[in-house]
């Protein structure tokens, strides 16, 4: 129901140039990213989770775009970045090794603030395309902490730590989980929501993100 919703809501644009496409991605601009595609799985030491893919670097029309996305009202690109991620063998082929999505949650105050959660409206789209379950009822943000955007990368390290909580524990019981965030930058996030998820059951995490800075 709520896909049927979002699809009436946002337009039928291509994310990068706004030119009218029903693909949410126009030709011309799948090949200009192409160039921009790494597509890179890395094995993670010292962290709860244990990999992170992603598919771009953090800069350029990424950032730009990925900003627009989380700051500007344009959530209608999370049609252009999960078109972009369920169309890259490598990182689908990745995702598909996984029992469960779940994006990375915000607070009740800053959800009501922007209107959606950036991270969810992906792994929702995501997991609908690749037929995942996803559950956005088992990690969610406790404490409404500052920004980890509005930090340094020293101040993120514990900006992120006891804000988050899991309930409905049984649904991620033995299952190993795909972490969905928009940015990957110190992992101070990633590294705190996959403690929860461990110490709830979870037999292992990797971590998805649009960009890596």
């Amino acid at each position: 129901m709520l896909d049927k919703i979002l699809e009436l809501i946002f337009p039928n644009v291509c994310g990068i140039c706004g030119r009218i496409n029903k693909n949410s991605l126009c030709p011309k601009c799948t090949v200009k990213l192409k160039k921009l595609i790494k597509a890179n799985i890395i094995k993670v030491k010292n962290k709860n989770f244990s990999n992170l893919a992603y598919l771009f670097k953090y800069g350029g029309i990424i950032r730009e775009k990925i900003i627009k996305y989380k700051f500007k009202d344009q959530a209608y690109l999370y049609e252009t970045f999960a078109k972009i991620i369920t169309k890259n063998k490598k990182i689908c082929g990745f995702i598909k090794k996984y029992d469960i999505i779940i994006p990375v949650p915000i607070h009740k105050k800053r959800f009501k603030q922007r209107g959606y959660n950036q991270s969810e409206l992906l792994a929702r789209k995501i997991a609908k395309t690749l037929e995942i379950p996803m559950a956005k009822d088992v990690l969610i943000k406790d404490i409404n902490n500052t920004p980890q955007s509005k930090l340094s990368k020293i101040e993120r390290k514990n900006n992120a730590i006891g804000v988050y909580k899991t309930i409905n524990i049984h649904k991620i019981k033995h299952k190993r989980i795909i972490l969905i965030d928009d940015i990957y930058t110190t992992g101070s996030t990633a590294n705190e929501c996959s403690k929860m998820l461990k110490q709830a059951g979870a037999s292992e995490i990797a971590v998805l993100t649009i960009a890596k800075d």
